[in-house]
């Protein structure tokens, strides 16, 4: 169960074996020994979440407080999005870069986001589906937002989808990255 790091520290795309034949296709899309003995971390899974997506709807930015964060382990099972991690942590090296990678049931991958990343994701085709395993349960209280179109993250997502963006009112109304973290 290979997995290949990010450029922000603390994420990684993990490519697993697909294994084809006549009948189709198999692969491992999740295995925690593998994670802990590659990684030398854990990912101890308390929420599994699934969303259903419209081609251009773009989901985050969103992170929760450190301690405890929120790991998430993310794969699209059905449709095509890109996903974003953002460098949330101040006085990381990369803090404000992102990095984004392509998911679909096709390519198999997943992203393994550490705790204190920010994530969000754009859907590229109607009916999109998104699973995402959580290391932490939700909790209103340290759940946060960053406007994605904000000033200060310089995401091109028009280079990933050509028409309007569709976000929810949380996020279109939430501060942008400049207001949230270089005041």
């Amino acid at each position: 169960m290979p997995f290949i790091p990010l450029s922000i520290e603390g994420a990684w795309v993990h490519e697993p074996h697909i294994l084809s034949d006549v009948r189709g296709d198999f692969r491992e899309t999740f295995k925690l020994s593998e994670i802990e003995s590659t990684l030398g971390r854990s990912f101890k899974t308390k929420q599994a979440n699934l969303s259903r997506s419209h081609a251009g709807v773009l989901r985050g930015v969103h992170w929760a407080t450190t301690p405890p964060g929120q790991a998430k382990y993310v794969t699209c099972v059905s449709g095509r999005v890109v996903d974003f991690v953002i460098d949330l942590r101040k006085g990381s090296p990369t803090f404000g870069s992102w990095d984004a990678v392509e998911l679909c049931p096709e390519l198999g991958k997943s992203v393994l986001i550490g705790e204190g990343l920010g994530h969000a994701f754009l859907s590229l085709e109607d009916d999109s589906l998104v699973s995402y395993l959580c290391s932490e349960e939700y909790n209103p209280a340290n759940e946060h937002t960053i406007n994605p179109l904000g000033a200060g993250l310089a995401i091109p997502f028009d280079q990933y989808f050509s028409g309007p963006l569709i976000l929810s009112e949380r996020d279109k109304c939430a501060p942008n990255f400049e207001a949230q973290f270089l005041r």
